[in-house]
């Protein structure tokens, strides 16, 4: 466990968001490894099943994420205001929510996967392919559902390294396998999806052993959980907000992907490889906002609100100075990080007009997120949810299905990225303001 309400606030929110950066640049390697592997020994047409599927299946874990954050803000705050005798309750009833709603995304997405593919328009020739691929995916949230409660669970008691060290050696896993099952077994991106769902399983159990053996009083038992109605609709307020921002963000990112379909193999396959490049240059921005929720919410239950202004803006300067650094280098040598997937010329040229246009405003990401994170942390989700949702929804996706029609084509729809990012700062910071002087 670590406290956060002590100490200078730029080195705890910095050692507190490295586990957490560490972890999260593992998890993006779960999906990446399959893409790599996939493009290079399968092909750009298997590549761009999988990057649709990678659509679906960033849904899946920013729905588990945002669903398990109200508990996480809780136990923060419990453990901030020395209540401990209710963080047991909270991750119970946290974790028993999660696995009844992944059992259900589970049942409905074996079902309806064939209809999802044909609906966002995934051309014939690849529909298969990213069928059985999906329905693995689907079947994998189970695990996934399951691992991120319960490591928003120890970071809401202050412990970020135990699911980054997790993380990594599942990551290692999932790599391995891969190459077995696709170059040995000839499974087809089915091999990638099946490492997948066995390093996820993997995470989750290994994750439950480790909280049995360290936080013997919070252990999840699973024949013995109790589901307290006054913590899960408390956690509900937080947590649900955050859920349908992540819903609304991952529906907005498959609207954009419905429109990189029409544009063809060449497109989906270029999109895929820079999305992922894009990925990894957001993380840092991703994991400061992460870690100031939990540093907010700790500060907040402690009753240290300047503490929290002071953490802000020591978190913005960081996040905005890395984000220029990591914008250089990916102006100056794109190329190089599209033929990690795929040395197709045609895909090439395509991502490397999507990277030298979007990473321009990193900074802008980041800002965003920080800001976010405070205000999750503060409690107040509802307004982060209107943002993203106004941001991507009525700013960024029907700017790129205008630029699109017109003469830039493809390159209308990266244009639209950083229009909605500013939108969506500008809201998060009135708001924090507003909040701030009451």
């Amino acid at each position: 466990m670590k406290d956060l309400t002590q100490g200078d606030e730029l080195k705890t929110i910095f050692y507190f968001s490295l586990p957490i950066f560490i972890g999260n640049l593992f998890q993006q390697l779960y999906n990446v490894a399959d893409s790599v592997i996939v493009g290079n020994f399968l092909g750009k047409e298997s590549l761009a099943a999988v990057g649709f599927s990678y659509q679906i299946n960033f849904l899946l874990i920013a729905l588990s994420m945002g669903i398990s954050l109200g508990a996480s803000v809780l136990v923060s705050r419990y453990f901030g205001a020395g209540e401990r005798e209710k963080i047991k309750k909270v991750i119970d009833t946290g974790f028993l929510f999660s696995v009844f709603l992944a059992i259900i995304i589970a049942v409905a997405g074996v079902i309806f996967s064939e209809k999802i593919l044909l609906f966002f328009r995934v051309p014939d020739k690849l529909i298969g392919m990213a069928d059985s691929y999906l329905k693995l995916i689907f079947i994998g949230c189970i695990p996934t559902f399951s691992y991120n409660a319960l490591t928003n669970i120890l970071r809401g008691i202050g412990d970020s390294k135990t699911p980054t060290y997790i993380l990594i050696a599942a990551t290692l896993i999932n790599i391995v396998l891969d190459v077995f099952f696709i170059t040995v077994l000839d499974m087809g991106v089915s091999g990638a999806a099946v490492a997948t769902v066995i390093a996820q399983t993997f995470s989750f159990v290994v994750c439950m052993r480790y909280m049995k053996y360290k936080y013997p009083d919070l252990f999840i038992r699973i024949w013995n959980l109790q589901l307290d109605l006054k913590e899960l609709k408390k956690s509900l307020v937080i947590g649900t907000p955050a859920m349908l921002q992540q819903v609304f963000v991952s529906v907005g990112f498959m609207s954009i992907q419905f429109l990189i379909n029409g544009f063809g193999t060449d497109c989906m396959a270029a999109y895929t490889a820079a999305s992922k490049v894009d990925s990894f240059a957001e993380m840092p921005a991703l994991n400061l906002g992460q870690a100031m929720t939990n540093f907010a919410a700790q500060n907040y239950g402690a009753k240290k609100m300047d503490r929290v202004i002071k953490g802000g803006k020591s978190a913005l300067v960081m996040g905005v100075g890395v984000s220029v650094l990591i914008s250089t280098v990916i102006c100056l040598f794109p190329s190089s990080f599209i033929s990690i997937f795929n040395r197709d010329p045609g895909v090439i040229q395509i991502g490397n007009s999507y990277l030298r246009t979007v990473s321009v405003f990193y900074f802008v990401f980041a800002a965003m997120q920080i800001l976010n994170g405070i205000l999750l942390g503060y409690g107040k989700s509802f307004v982060p949810m209107l943002a993203s949702i106004g941001s991507l929804c009525l700013m960024q996706v029907p700017a790129a299905i205008i630029l699109s029609g017109t003469s830039l084509g493809y390159n209308g729809i990266w244009i639209a990225a950083p229009i909605g990012w500013f939108g969506g700062l500008t809201i998060r910071f009135l708001y924090f303001r507003y909040i701030a002087r009451k």
